[in-house]
């Protein structure tokens, strides 16, 4: 099954794509709270035109966002760090979480923001197996470069204001196949500046839960953001920064295409 979120008559509800249009479920709060239920049925509400809607993230307002560092080798060559023995984790806030399409300022202050590409599980069930994941998306961890590197913390650099475009759709493992041998490439103005295999990631998201589980549950509708590969654009020779008017897309097989406008921010 495929699903997105969207906007319509005043409230963001889940919808079940087919095609061109998007058949309403329930509204996405509701849809995770009883996800058994809602997740059986293709929706008996209205369809609409995908291409005529505002595409919001497909998770709740109480999703966490569980990032995955250094989890390709060819990014921890070209970082110039070593391999984590466990999942080297950080988190988003979900206040940073936006949709397929969606303008984002360049964050106040810095002039090295940064792409960054990846795969993202979707928790569906309590557990520490692949079956927890309820759906993959694409997402892309945008990072301002300056705060993040100025302390040895991330959590500043990795926050900025909406900062976390996830999407486009959802997309269940029956429907996907397997999550880790998907081509994923990430694109600024349409130059490919990272293309890599999803199977080349160290830890998966069965992985990521055994090790959180040690210290928390997680929940449905949390995400698990899996890690970018190599190519960020400060590591890059010459370095690459997203300014006003460019465009990024991340694009992975049987997902389709995130894409975000890069703005003009407060300076």
């Amino acid at each position: 099954m495929r699903y997105a979120a969207f906007r319509h008559e005043g409230d963001v509800v889940m919808g079940t794509v087919r095609g061109d249009g998007v058949t309403v479920v329930a509204p996405v709060d509701d849809f995770y709270a009883d996800l058994d239920r809602w997740s059986s049925t293709e929706g008996d509400g209205p369809t609409v035109d995908m291409a005529a809607v505002q595409l919001e993230p497909p998770v709740p307002g109480t999703a966490r966002v569980i990032c995955v560092g250094l989890n390709y080798a060819m990014h921890i060559a070209e970082t110039n760090s070593e391999r984590p023995e466990f999942p080297n984790l950080f988190s988003k806030f979900r206040s940073t979480l936006v949709g397929d399409g969606a303008d984002v300022p360049v964050p106040p202050g810095d002039h090295r923001f940064d792409y960054e590409g990846e795969l993202a599980a979707v928790v569906g069930h309590t557990g520490t197996d692949e079956a927890a994941v309820f759906a993959y998306t694409c997402f892309n961890d945008l990072t301002a470069r300056t705060w993040q590197k100025s302390v040895t913390q991330w959590t500043l650099g990795k926050n900025a204001d909406r900062s976390g475009p996830i999407g486009p759709t959802l997309v269940t493992g029956d429907e996907l196949g397997d999550p880790y041998d998907l081509t994923l490439v990430t694109r600024r103005n349409g130059d490919e500046m990272q293309n890599t295999n999803t199977g080349l990631m160290y830890f998966r998201a069965a992985d990521v839960l055994d090790h959180v589980a040690k210290v928390m549950t997680v929940l449905p509708g949390d995400v698990i953001a899996l890690g970018t590969p190599s190519g960020v654009g400060y590591r890059r020779e010459p370095p690459v920064h997203l300014g006003p008017g460019d465009t990024v897309e991340v694009e992975i097989d049987g997902i389709g295409v995130l894409t975000t406008h890069i703005t003009k921010g407060l300076t």
